[in-house]
């Protein structure tokens, strides 16, 4: 097959492919819609788990990937409904022809106002056939605006982050450097969108787009528009395609507003409250958050009932928590940042010399877990317990910190458990401060079942003694 796109056999390909693009869009569109509902939930499960783990930047990759396939979904779904629509009245049309005003037997105002408002049945047809095949393109131009759009929020995070690391300036000199660049690119964010929105009218006059040139050469770089333009350009080329890209925005905006709608039946009751000593978590419970779609938060007990006389206690591990860590023991901070992508792949050359970097390993760890032990205070019902934190991991895989508290001398009843530590007091903030706070409050009840069942046998055995004399 001649690629020649000058060539008459090549436009003679194209036209007929045109013709029976149908049955292929509605192929992809049945196996794209099945997977994109099987991947949902995944994609959200790892968004949540990165945010908890505090891993950012895969937290932004998963929630990129997770609104793409939302807006694929809905646009996909939108063209399955108008193909059938389409299909059905091809067959429709097949039965009974075009629409007869005459047998319908309507006065003369309502069969002139059907005529120029509904018109002949194949014009219906020709516009459905018209409306599915934008919709089918444009779902695929719509999620590499919104890739778009995350690539030049990452590239404006990675260069401030780099700015940052010019540790040999004065502070005031790399705020000033931020300061300098942060104006101009979040300006020029805004002209492009605007121009966005106005569907190009930046590009039209004479002395606007020559202004405007520079700034749309920088951001079509940073949106990779390179990859979808002229899918771009002949969708706004098109009536149709111009009235859709207005539409399309705005129902995107009221359908992620619906879905974020929730009914609130009560002034001071909600599940957004954080846990205290009047609202209870299930994500704070073992044996509460066994299901896929539930992760600890900050730090977990085995149950809101504890019948022992002793208290598990895990605390999660997060990347702000280990920079707190070296914040107090500079000397545990290594030279080398190893925190990010790391490939599993190791060759052992020489043992002896891992041998030896174990044993300093070792070390640090011992220092990096007692440093642990320091920052984080545990408290129950305002009583000091110490800590003696060890590496581990819970029923779910997530690295943290596990220890036991002796709680034999509490009292029956509800108790507070409450961890404090260091935290940023903004995270927006470059200059932001760490501060002490209390992390998480965690109700539980205390009613060992060992004890009472110790007390019942002690006086059982008292009852037969007095029995006997």
């Amino acid at each position: 097959m001649s690629n020649n796109y000058r060539s008459v056999n090549f436009k003679k390909l194209l036209d007929k492919l045109q013709q029976e693009s149908w049955q292929l869009e509605l192929i992809i569109s049945g196996f794209a819609i099945y997977g994109l509902f099987a991947a949902n939930e995944p994609l959200e499960l790892k968004a949540s788990e990165s945010v908890i783990a505090g891993a950012d930047e895969f937290g932004q990759f998963w929630a990129i990937l997770l609104i793409c396939c939302q807006i694929f979904t809905f646009n996909l779904i939108i063209h399955v409904l108008l193909r059938g629509l389409w299909i059905g009245a091809i067959g429709l049309r097949y039965v009974s022809g075009d629409i007869n005003y005459s047998t319908l037997n309507y006065s003369e105002k309502f069969t002139s106002y059907l005529k120029k408002k509904v018109g002949s049945f194949d014009r219906y047809i020709a516009s459905l056939e018209a409306y599915c095949s934008i919709i089918f393109a444009a779902s695929f131009l719509m999620i590499f605006y919104v890739i778009g759009f995350f690539t030049v929020t990452i590239s404006f995070v990675l260069i401030i982050q780099s700015f940052e690391l010019l540790t040999f300036l004065p502070k005031w000199a790399i705020r000033t450097i931020i300061i300098t660049f942060i104006i101009p690119f979040f300006l020029s964010s805004i002209i492009v969108f605007i121009d966005f929105l106005g569907q190009g009218f930046l590009k039209k006059k004479k002395w606007t787009s020559t202004l405007y040139f520079p700034i749309y050469w920088v951001f079509s770089k940073l949106t990779l528009s390179f990859l979808y333009r002229p899918l771009a350009y002949n969708f706004l080329d098109n009536k149709l395609g111009k009235r859709l890209s207005f539409i399309l925005l705005p129902i995107y905006i009221i359908i992620v507003t619906l879905a974020s709608l929730e009914y609130e039946n009560s002034n001071y009751l909600s599940k957004r409250n954080n846990s205290s000593q009047y609202q209870i978590l299930n994500e704070h419970y073992n044996d509460l958050s066994k299901e896929e779609g539930s992760f600890i938060n900050i730090a977990s007990l085995p149950s809101k009932l504890i019948e022992t006389n002793y208290l598990q206690l895990f605390l999660l591990h997060n990347k702000e928590m280990e920079d707190f860590i070296y914040d107090r023991n500079k000397k545990l901070k290594p030279e080398k940042d190893r925190r990010g992508f790391q490939s599993s792949l190791t060759i052992d050359f020489k043992s002896g010399y891992n041998d030896a970097v174990g044993t300093k390993d070792s070390l640090n760890l011992k220092k990096y877990l007692e440093t642990v032990n320091e920052i984080y205070t545990i408290l129950i019902d305002s009583n000091l317990f110490k800590s003696d934190f060890i590496i581990s991991t819970n029923a779910k895989d997530r690295m943290g910190f596990e220890t036991y508290l002796n709680i034999k001398n509490l009292d029956e009843g509800k108790h507070i458990l409450t961890i404090t530590g260091p935290t940023k007091e903004n995270k927006l903030d470059s200059e932001s401060k760490t501060i002490e706070k209390v992390l998480v409050n965690i109700p539980f009840w205390y009613f060992p079942e060992n004890i009472s069942s110790s007390n019942t046998q002690n006086n059982r055995i008292a009852a037969d003694t007095i029995l006997t004399n």
